[in-house]
């Protein structure tokens, strides 16, 4: 067969014209990601410009809403009432960022300041993307959410599943390498560095573990060192515990303890601190 571009066009139609599903929601990804720097620059407009008025802020946000409308194209109006309830949540996803930002700020001695924060940081790349798209996954808009976060993923190497759950003042340092699984539990005030796995233990048994909790819990008040793994949906890792680099966890880890790596395995103990 010559395959012209003409012929190769037909034949690809033919092979996937009855596969596509005309009621599936499709989502235009470039509008997608647009909304996201969008609403950002609208929550955190005083560290992009020195001047700007009010009217700024409703012009963005009006442009975000607009790039939902042509993501969602004739699929908007169905979606609506979410999309909608989820720019009533946006007053709670800001307060929760600027934690994440004055969390960044005091345990890193190398920032210079919040703006550099907002505007360089890896980190704060991707838990902005994450506490957005998480309220568009409780809101049942997953894919929408995932859109988000893959983009930062792709951004800055930090893989934060939307259908995590993570509290307040979350401080990722550097970040490069970071997977955060999808049942993935985070408490308040926690510190993860770059390389660090809250992962599933097995998924040999595929999609048929999809409701079920497959990655672990991380109470207040932890850090987890570069490298480290923690796997399992059992696996609970308890308040004030330090996690050392390249540590391999699959058990629980009490309150108040220091794993860390020896040429013997992995050694718990009591934190002195």
């Amino acid at each position: 067969m010559d395959y012209t571009i003409d012929n190769l066009a037909s034949k690809l139609y033919d092979e996937i014209k009855d596969k596509s599903n005309r009621n599936e929601l499709l989502l235009d990804r470039s509008e997608v990601v647009s909304f996201y720097k969008n609403l950002r620059l609208a929550l955190f407009i005083n560290y992009y410009r020195t001047h700007f008025v009010e009217q700024d802020i409703k012009n963005i946000l009006h442009t975000s809403l607009l790039n939902l409308r042509n993501a969602f194209g004739q699929f908007f109006n169905q979606y609506e009432d979410k999309i909608m309830a989820f720019y009533g949540k946006i007053d709670e996803i800001k307060s929760l960022l600027e934690l994440d930002i004055q969390a960044m700020y005091d345990g890193d001695p190398a920032a210079n300041s919040l703006s550099e924060i907002v505007l360089t940081y890896p980190g704060f790349i991707a838990i902005s993307a994450y506490r957005i798209a998480h309220e568009f996954y409780k809101l049942g808009l997953k894919f929408l959410g995932r859109i988000i976060t893959e983009y930062a993923h792709g951004r800055t190497g930090i893989d934060i599943n939307p259908g995590a759950t993570i509290g307040k003042s979350f401080f990722i340092d550097h970040g490069t390498g970071i997977v955060i699984g999808e049942t993935t539990i985070i408490g308040n005030n926690v510190k993860i560095y770059q390389g660090v796995t809250l992962g599933a233990l097995s998924l040999k048994d595929g999609h048929s573990l999809k409701n079920t909790k497959r990655h672990p819990t991380v109470k207040d008040n932890v850090t987890i060192y570069s490298n480290a793994s923690i796997l399992g949906g059992d696996t609970v890792v308890g308040n004030n515990v330090v996690v050392g680099g390249g540590v391999f966890l699959t058990k629980s880890v009490p309150d108040n303890m220091i794993c860390k790596l020896t040429p013997c395995g992995v050694e718990v103990y009591k934190n002195q601190l």
